[in-house]
């Protein structure tokens, strides 16, 4: 597990190091073997700039299940602007470390300090963004890593979103779809 200032998490703006952590993940089944493949292939066809929120089809993003100390619960977010349950995540903005940016994304929107990081990619996911005021509709292309929240965590609900919560694998059942069941089933089971 890795903190915030491990030189493993350093800034890196070459798409091509995104592509090395992608290379490096190994499917648990087909369907995350196609992911991986799609996730590629992507990238060849757009090699500077996958990690650009600017990529208009589509775009690299980094997210993260945090797990609270109990290993019962994760934090996930009501996200304001998809009006979902999700984990917590965003656009790389030029940052190729994907890990580095699934933890920067955590820490910005749930405030606590002292998260820690597994830097090997757990799932993969590639989803439509749907179409808002002033944006097309995109894809995201999803690299999603376990994040350790420390003793003691407390969080702060960030403008992105309507509220954070610690929950549990049933309580989500109720408010998420299937992809966020999925990497949440992998620790709270």
């Amino acid at each position: 597990m890795l903190t915030h200032d491990a030189p493993e998490l350093a800034f890196n703006g070459d798409a091509a190091f995104a592509r090395q952590i992608l290379e490096a993940y190994v499917p648990k089944d087909a369907d995350q073997e196609d992911a991986k493949a799609n996730m590629l292939q992507f990238m060849t066809e757009h090699p500077r700039d996958a990690h650009l929120r600017e990529c208009a089809p589509g775009h690299l993003t980094a997210s993260a299940i945090i797990l609270h100390p109990d290993g019962k619960r994760a934090l996930f977010t009501h996200h304001k602007k998809l009006n979902r349950w999700l984990q917590l995540g965003g656009h790389c903005d030029g940052d190729a470390n994907l890990p580095a940016v699934a933890l920067r994304e955590a820490w910005e929107e749930s405030g606590i300090e002292g998260l820690t990081i597994d830097p090997s990619p757990i799932d993969l996911d590639i989803h439509l963004i749907p179409e808002r005021k002033g944006e097309a509709a995109h894809e995201h292309l999803d690299t999603r890593f376990l994040v350790r929240a420390p003793a003691g965590a407390s969080y702060v609900v960030s403008d992105e979103s309507h509220d954070l919560a610690w929950l549990t694998l049933d309580e989500l059942k109720d408010c998420a779809d299937g992809s966020v069941l999925r990497i949440a089933a992998l620790f709270l089971g």
